[in-house]
């Protein structure tokens, strides 16, 4: 069947494999590197009781049938380990049938990860890695060339990326129209990267330019992906330069970077497949079987995308197949920061020496240059911007957080840049206060070397203790 396979792709099916692969080992690694401090038997949100209470028909995931914390760090290291392998090219190596099964295997293992993260991996990222990691699983190997099928369905999410993220720019908040976001955004967004500050302080034209491209962008030149070569290489390519410009503007976790990806799949590099033998007929049975069901299943995010009352980032089955994805249909006017602060004294004043809690990524020390951390994710410290814009965000976490602090849990701790306290002299109190931040001006940053200057706003969380305290050293 001449019809089914795309010889000419093959250098873009590569790429794509491998960059894909590439991004399942940061999420195992994330996954690895994080878990016991947010869903392990002593997390904030532990798995064991979120599994009590939901069923596994809502939510699969391996976890429902057994859960330890040593049995979650070997499921997220043979993650990461199946993704190096993938990387190698390893299922370039093996039978179809094989390789096809080999790429099953961590969209299987990432998703009884997502299915029990609960808040802390409620992100449109996770959900599109798993809807593009069950697609790459039919793209093929070596022995076939690229199907046909399932590049147009990567292109049909690359679409709903694109377009849903600019019709909800677009419905949403005013500045979008007035193309005013971006005086704001750079300052305001989750996690600055090291040059966010540089793109505050563009010219505010350029920013005007900036929207109105974007608006282009994601409005207009995804209806290109579905024309024929070159017009779809050059909307593809125009895709992946915008989302480079959004890679040096902030840390996105890897949503710029997957996206990159999707655009890679429709690119003709005009390069001949190697010959290779005719499709088997059970691999076309199977492609074509996987493309009704995700034109079935596009129906509730088709609908969404083009209602009125739109909502970003949802999921419309436990298996994360098709979603509906947008970002930033508001902008916030003006950043704040939760700053956490604890005290070794036994009764808390305001005269008390509080001392600051180091996040990693999210700003605090006003003269700290953010640094880069994208595809990287640090959850708590996304999760840390949405408690400054509305402490219920942060109602089922934050509290547990707090004593995790006062026990100098080792877990919670790694998850900071660092504590202000010794391991065995964990603080007595801790609090946390609400502060507004804005960028320094280019004299202010001459005068102070400080990108930020802070202003408190109010208390966010009065000192608070433990119970019991646990036993001091002297």
């Amino acid at each position: 069947m001449d019809w089914f396979t795309a010889p000419d792709y093959w250098l873009g099916r590569l790429l794509f494999q491998r960059s894909l692969a590439a991004l399942y080992l940061v999420a195992f690694l994330g996954a690895a590197l994080q878990f016991r401090a947010l869903i392990g038997e002593r997390g904030m949100l532990p798995v064991p009781r979120f599994v009590e209470r939901v069923p596994f028909r809502r939510s699969p995931s391996v976890f429902h049938h057994h859960y330890s914390d040593r049995f979650f760090a070997v499921w997220a290291w043979a993650g990461c380990a199946v993704s190096v392998a993938l990387v190698a090219g390893l299922d370039s190596l093996l039978p179809l049938w094989a390789g096809l099964v080999m790429w099953l295997v961590p969209w299987a293992m990432y998703l009884s990860i997502v299915n029990v993260g609960q808040t802390w991996y409620a992100f449109g990222w996770e959900s599109l890695l798993l809807e593009v990691g069950f697609l790459a699983v039919f793209l093929g190997n070596d022995e076939v060339a690229p199907p046909v099928v399932v590049l147009f369905l990567l292109r049909w999410v690359l679409f709903r990326v694109e377009f849903g993220a600019g019709l909800i720019k677009l419905r949403g908040d005013e500045c979008w129209r007035r193309l005013t976001c971006l005086d704001h955004h750079h300052e305001t967004q989750p996690m600055p990267g090291p040059l966010s500050w540089f793109f505050h302080h563009l010219p505010k034209p350029l920013h005007r330019v900036e929207v109105a491209a974007n608006h282009v962008t994601q409005l207009v030149v995804p209806f290109l992906l579905f024309t024929p070569q070159p017009i779809a290489t050059a909307a593809a390519s125009l895709m992946i330069l915008t989302q480079l410009w959004l890679v040096l503007s902030g840390n996105f976790s890897w949503l710029n970077w997957i996206t990159i990806v999707l655009a890679l799949s429709a690119v003709d590099f005009g390069a001949a497949a190697p010959d290779t033998p005719d499709a088997p007929l059970w691999y076309s049975i199977v492609v074509l079987a996987v493309a009704a069901l995700v034109l079935w299943l596009s129906y509730h995010p088709v609908r969404n995308m083009i209602s009125r009352r739109q909502v970003m980032n949802r999921s419309f089955d436990p298996l994360h197949l098709v979603n509906t994805y947008g970002a930033f249909g508001s902008v916030s006017r003006v950043r704040y920061e939760v700053v956490v602060e604890g005290t070794a004294d036994d009764v808390p004043r305001e005269d008390s020496r509080w001392r600051e809690y180091e996040f990693k990524g999210k700003p605090g020390d006003p003269r700290r240059w953010p640094r880069q951390f994208a595809p990287y994710h640090l959850r708590l410290d996304w999760l840390m911007w949405f408690a400054a814009l509305s402490p219920a965000y942060a109602g089922s976490w934050f509290g547990a957080m707090m004593e995790r602090l006062l026990e100098n849990d080792r877990d919670t701790l790694r998850l900071l840049r660092r504590s202000p306290f010794p391991a065995d002299a964990p603080p007595r109190y801790v609090r946390a206060r609400l502060f507004r931040y804005r960028y320094t001006t280019w004299r202010e940053l001459r005068e102070t070397g400080a990108c930020w200057e802070r202003t408190y706003v109010r208390e966010f969380m009065p000192p608070t203790r433990l119970a019991t305290s646990p036993a001091r050293t002297s």
